[in-house]
C-alpha cells in the first residue's frame, strides 16, 4: 500500500485551470481518470488526511503510485478527453456501465450499393442507419415483416444477393413481393436506394406524411375504378398502422427525447434509458455498474450520458434528454451534448404532466433491474453455496451457516419501536418463520438495548422450547431419543421443510417434516437422510423458535454486535455466531474486533448479506408504518378489552358512526349481532370515559358545525398487518 504524500505534487505544480487527471499504479498502469475545472483544487481533494477520505478514495490513492494531468481549455474538452481516456485505458476505479445483454438494433445499411434491411448488435458502423434498441430480436423481425410490404427492402445477406445475380433467379421474397428484387435488375439501384430512405423516414416517426399519401393514392386509384390496384394500397396502409401500434404513444405532443433513470445502492447502481421518438418508445436499454467511487446520481447521469452519446452524432442525440438529477456543473455537459448534435438539446429533471409519469415507469425499471441483477445469484444451487462458504470463510466458522436469522430495528424518532427477524435458509427466504417485536422493556430511541432486548427475547423462547419438550444440554430427551437440536445438527435447513403427516410434499412450511429437498424440487446442500419429525408440536405445527441458526446477523455496526453477543452470553449460548453488516460501507462486524471483516465487492457471501439485511430492514420498516397508521387512526373502541376488529365493525356498521354508538343505550347496543348483555356495558362504560372529539367550528361566522363523529375504529378493516408481500402476512408479532 502506497503512501500518497510519496507521490504528492507540490500544490505550485499544478495548473489552477481545466483538465483531466489520471492515477497510475506501481506498475504504470492507469486505475482512475477524472476531471476538474480547477485540477489545482480537486487534486488537492486526494492528498488530504487519509481519515478524512471515502473509504473507496482511499483505496484508490493507496493504489496509486503517480498522478499526472493534461491541461484543456475548457470544461468541454475535459469532458470529452475524460470519455476517450476511459474508454482507452478502462480504469478499474472508475465507473464502468455494463450492458446486462447486447441489444439488438434494426439497421439499414445505406453505405452499400443496395442497402440492405437486417438486426444487428455491437458497434455501430460509419454509414449505417440504426433504429432502436429493441429488447428482443422477434420483435425486430415482426416490425419488418410488416413493413416489407410497402417497403420492399433488400433484407438478404451478400452471398445470396450474389447468387440470385448469378443465377438470375430471385429469393423466395422476390417472387411474394415481399422484395423488390434489385439483384435481378427488378429495379434500379437509384430506385432502391429511394425505396430504403422511405423506409429509413418511417422508422425515425414521419409516418403521418406517408399515410396520407397512400390513403390519397388509394382514394384515386378507387376513382379511376382501378379496385386491385386500391385494395393493395389498403392493406399496405393496413399494415403500417399495424406496425405503428406496436409503439403506443407516451407522449402527445410527438417529442423526441431520451429518458434516462437510475436506481442505486451503496455497491451497485441501474440505469434505465427510453427512447422516445415521435412520441412513441423506440427502443429501451439497461445497464449495471458496481459503484468502485464515492459517487453521487448526479454524477452516475454524467457518466450514463458519456456512455449513450459519446460516439453518437446528429440526430442519434434528440433535442430532449430527461434525467432524474443534473450534474454539477450542468451547463459542460449540455454543451457537450449539443456539440454532438449539432444544435442545442435541453438536459432538464422532468416536473409535471406526461413526462414526469413516463419517468416514473423508467425508474420503476430501473428499480426491477437493479433487484433482479442482485437476487438472479440466489437463483441456482451451486451460487448459494458457494455464497454460504465464502460467508464461513470469512467468519472462521466450522461449517456453512444453513439457517441465517437476521434482525432489524426501526421507530420514527423514538415512537413505535418495532424489530424484525427474518430468515433465510439454504439462501432462501423462508417467510413462514419471519417474526416481529415490539419493543416492551423501555421507551424512547435505543437501537443498542433495543436489539439486546429481542435477542434476549428470541433465544429465551428457544430455551423455553428446549425445557417443555425435555431436550438437554446434552442434546438427549428425557426419553432417551434423539432430540431436535440433534436433528438440525445433522440436516440442512432444507429438511425442515418436510413431508406432512398424510406423505403429500409441502414447501411452504406449515405442518412440515424433514425431506430435505429444496422448493421446487432442489437437491439439498448436503446428502440428508430422513428423521424423526421432532419440530412439531403434538398438533402437528411448526413449534415456534424451535430451530436455532447457525449465523445472527444484526443491522449495524459494532454497538448492535457488541449486544446481540451479550444477550446470547447471559443466556449461556455459545455455539451460535453472531455479525453485523454496516449499511454505509457494507463492513462486516464480529464481535470483539476493533477492525471489521472486509469481504470482497463480488463476493456472492456479501450479496447474501446485503440481501438478507435488506429483507429484515424492509419487513421492520413496513410493521412499524402500520403500527403507526393504526395509532394515528385509534379510537374510543380500541380501549375496549376483548371487542376485536369484527365487532368493531357490526357496531360501526349497525349505528354508522361513533357518535351514535355513544348516546345508544346498552338494550340498543345488544341488538348487533355478537354483543351480549356484558359486553354492551363494558362498550357504554368505555365510551362515556372517552371524551369526545371537539366540534368543528366555522371560523368566519363562529358558527358550530354538526357533523358526524368520524369512523375511527383504529384500523379495524381488516386489512393484514403487513403492507408487503401476500406472504409477509405469515410474520407473527411477538
Amino acid at each position: 500500500m502506497a503512501d500518497p504524500s510519496s507521490y504528492r505534487p507540490r500544490p505550485g505544480d499544478i495548473p489552477d485551470c481545466p483538465g483531466v487527471y489520471r492515477f497510475r499504479d506501481e506498475h504504470r498502469r492507469v486505475i482512475y481518470v477524472g476531471k476538474a475545472k480547477s485540477l489545482r483544487q480537486r487534486l488537492a481533494n486526494y492528498f488530504q488526511d487519509l481519515a478524512n477520505l471515502h473509504p473507496r478514495t482511499r483505496s484508490m490513492v493507496t493504489t496509486a503510485a503517480s498522478v499526472e494531468w493534461t491541461v484543456v481549455s475548457t470544461e468541454v474538452e475535459a469532458l470529452q478527453l475524460e470519455y476517450s481516456w476511459i474508454k482507452e485505458y478502462d480504469p478499474r476505479f472508475n465507473v464502468k456501465y455494463r450492458d446486462d445483454k447486447s441489444y439488438p438494433y434494426l439497421a439499414v445499411t445505406m453505405n452499400e450499393q443496395f442497402p440492405r434491411v437486417q438486426v444487428m448488435r455491437g458497434h455501430k458502423k460509419k454509414g449505417v442507419r440504426y433504429f432502436g434498441p429493441y429488447a428482443h430480436a422477434w420483435a425486430i423481425r415482426d416490425t419488418v415483416d410488416l413493413l416489407l410490404r410497402v417497403f420492399p427492402v433488400r433484407t438478404c445477406s451478400t452471398g445470396v444477393f450474389k447468387n440470385a445475380a448469378r443465377t438470375g433467379r430471385p429469393c423466395l421474397l422476390g417472387y411474394i413481393g415481399k422484395c423488390s428484387a434489385p439483384c435481378v435488375g427488378r429495379i434500379t439501384f437509384e430506385d432502391h436506394r429511394e425505396l430504403a430512405e422511405e423506409f429509413c423516414d418511417f422508422m425515425a416517426g414521419r409516418t403521418g406524411a406517408y399515410l396520407r399519401r397512400l390513403e390519397q393514392q388509394m382514394m384515386e386509384a378507387a376513382e379511376e375504378m382501378e379496385y386491385e390496384r386500391a385494395a393493395r394500397l389498403r392493406d399496405d396502409i393496413e399494415a403500417l398502422k399495424k406496425a405503428m401500434e406496436k409503439n403506443a404513444v407516451v407522449l402527445a405532443d410527438a417529442t423526441d427525447a431520451d429518458l434516462v433513470a437510475v436506481a442505486e445502492d451503496e455497491l451497485e447502481a441501474a440505469v434505465q434509458i427510453f427512447h422516445v421518438r415521435g412520441g412513441r418508445v423506440r427502443g429501451q436499454r439497461g445497464w449495471v455498474t458496481d459503484k468502485v467511487e464515492e459517487i453521487t446520481t448526479g454524477a452516475l447521469v454524467e457518466h450514463a450520458l458519456q456512455q449513450l452519446y459519446g460516439e453518437e452524432s446528429g440526430d442519434a442525440v434528440p433535442k430532449e434528454v430527461l434525467v432524474p438529477a443534473l450534474p454539477e456543473p450542468v451547463e459542460p455537459v449540455q454543451e457537450w451534448l449539443a456539440v454532438r448534435r449539432g444544435s442545442n438539446v435541453s438536459l432538464r429533471i422532468p416536473q409535471r404532466g406526461d413526462k414526469k409519469a413516463l419517468m416514473e415507469t423508467v425508474q420503476r425499471n430501473a428499480q426491477q433491474t437493479l433487484a433482479l441483477h442482485k437476487t438472479k445469484r440466489a437463483s441456482d444451487l451451486t451460487t448459494r453455496s458457494r455464497a454460504l462458504e465464502e460467508i464461513a470463510e470469512a467468519l472462521d466458522l466450522d461449517s456453512a451457516p444453513l439457517r441465517i436469522e437476521c434482525y432489524d430495528i426501526s421507530h420514527l424518532q423514538g415512537d413505535d419501536v418495532v424489530a424484525s427477524m427474518v430468515v433465510f435458509e439454504d439462501g432462501l427466504q423462508r417467510k413462514s418463520e419471519y417474526r416481529r417485536f415490539q419493543i416492551k422493556g423501555f421507551a424512547g430511541q435505543d437501537d443498542v438495548r433495543s436489539m439486546h432486548e429481542v435477542i434476549t427475547r428470541r433465544f429465551r423462547r428457544y430455551l423455553a422450547e428446549k425445557e417443555r419438550t425435555g431436550e438437554w444440554a446434552d442434546g438427549t430427551a428425557t426419553d432417551g431419543t434423539a432430540t431436535a437440536a440433534d436433528a438440525a445438527a445433522s440436516v440442512t435447513p432444507a429438511a425442515a421443510r418436510a413431508t406432512p403427516v398424510d406423505g403429500t410434499p409441502d414447501g411452504s412450511g406449515a405442518g412440515a417434516g424433514l425431506p430435505g429437498l429444496l422448493p421446487g424440487g432442489d437437491a439439498p446442500l448436503a446428502g440428508v437422510e430422513p428423521v424423526t419429525d421432532s419440530l412439531k408440536d403434538d398438533d402437528g405445527r411448526p413449534r415456534k423458535f424451535a430451530y436455532p441458526p447457525q449465523l445472527v446477523v444484526v443491522d449495524g455496526g459494532q454497538p448492535q454486535v457488541a449486544a446481540a453477543r451479550r444477550a446470547l452470553d447471559e443466556l449461556g449460548i455459545d455455539d451460535i455466531a453472531v455479525c453485523g453488516l454496516a449499511k454505509r460501507l457494507e463492513e462486516v462486524w464480529v464481535p470483539g474486533e476493533d477492525d471489521p471483516v472486509v469481504l470482497p465487492r463480488t463476493s456472492e457471501g456479501l450479496y447474501l448479506l446485503q440481501r438478507v439485511r435488506d429483507e429484515a430492514h424492509r419487513f421492520a420498516i413496513t410493521y412499524q408504518r402500520t403500527k403507526r397508521a393504526k395509532r394515528f387512526r385509534a379510537g374510543p373502541l380500541d380501549d375496549v378489552p376483548g371487542l376485536g376488529d369484527t365487532r368493531k365493525q357490526a357496531l360501526i356498521k349497525h349505528f354508522g358512526s361513533v357518535k351514535k354508538l355513544r348516546s345508544a343505550t346498552i338494550e340498543q347496543i345488544q341488538e348487533v349481532p355478537g354483543i351480549g348483555r356484558k359486553t354492551a356495558e363494558t362498550i357504554a362504560v368505555a365510551l362515556a370515559q372517552a371524551a369526545p372529539a371537539a366540534p368543528a367550528v366555522n371560523t368566519a361566522t363562529g358558527e358550530i358545525i354538526e357533523d358526524e363523529e368520524p369512523d375511527t375504529t383504529g384500523g379495524s378493516s381488516g386489512e393484514p398487518v403487513t403492507a408487503g408481500a401476500p406472504d409477509d402476512r405469515r410474520g407473527q408479532e411477538t
